[in-house]
């Protein structure tokens, strides 16, 4: 198995993940950690955004939520759960609208068959859009968002720019071309 160099430094620098480095890379160019006390992880196994998140905002609140089981990071509040039941979580939904940031690497499994595929990463996209919308703080929040380049790209920013003033797209240096030529991005957008 080919390992990258991405990968090579994460495991060196103690990450779980080489896409702490995606993240990374946006967050010193928007700076939007810094004003951040409570942060939302939506999809969040196997843990390396959160991971991040606490070693670079200590103070920071951070609250995760996937599907998958995630082994405990410190200081994380991590809930195993579908991020379509998230209003069930009563911690996470007593901050409603508090949400400082939002941050998500969610994916669905891909099947290969580039229509499905497609189909797929867009609902999941437009799913964590709107569950980010209203867990965000309106008049600060901010959110930063893996997805895939695809056709349904476009539709997915008219979307978001019907919720948040900026929509800036990032195209960091750690990300890979998947072998079904759908390159992944950041997605990084700031309220109304």
């Amino acid at each position: 198995m080919h390992v990258d160099s991405w990968a090579l430094k994460a495991k060196k620098s103690g990450f779980r993940t080489r896409a702490v480095f995606k993240l990374d890379e946006i967050i010193q160019k928007t700076q939007v950690l810094k004003r951040s006390k409570y942060i939302l992880d939506l999809g969040s196994a196997p843990g390396g955004w959160s991971q991040y998140i606490k070693q670079k905002s200590k103070k920071s609140e951070v609250y995760a939520i996937d599907i998958l089981d995630m082994e405990s990071v410190e200081g994380v509040n991590f809930y195993q759960e579908s991020i379509e039941n998230i209003d069930t979580i009563d911690p996470i939904f007593s901050l409603m609208g508090s949400f400082d940031l939002a941050i998500s690497d969610i994916a669905p499994n891909l099947t290969g068959i580039h229509a499905i595929d497609t189909e797929n990463i867009f609902e999941l996209n437009i799913l964590t859009l709107d569950v980010a919308a209203r867990y965000l703080n309106k008049s600060h929040g901010s959110f930063i968002m893996k997805t895939f380049q695809n056709s349904m790209l476009k539709n997915l920013r008219k979307k978001m720019e019907l919720s948040f003033k900026i929509v800036q797209t990032f195209k960091p240096a750690a990300l890979l071309i998947s072998t079904f030529l759908i390159s992944s991005m950041l997605l990084f957008v700031a309220p109304r």
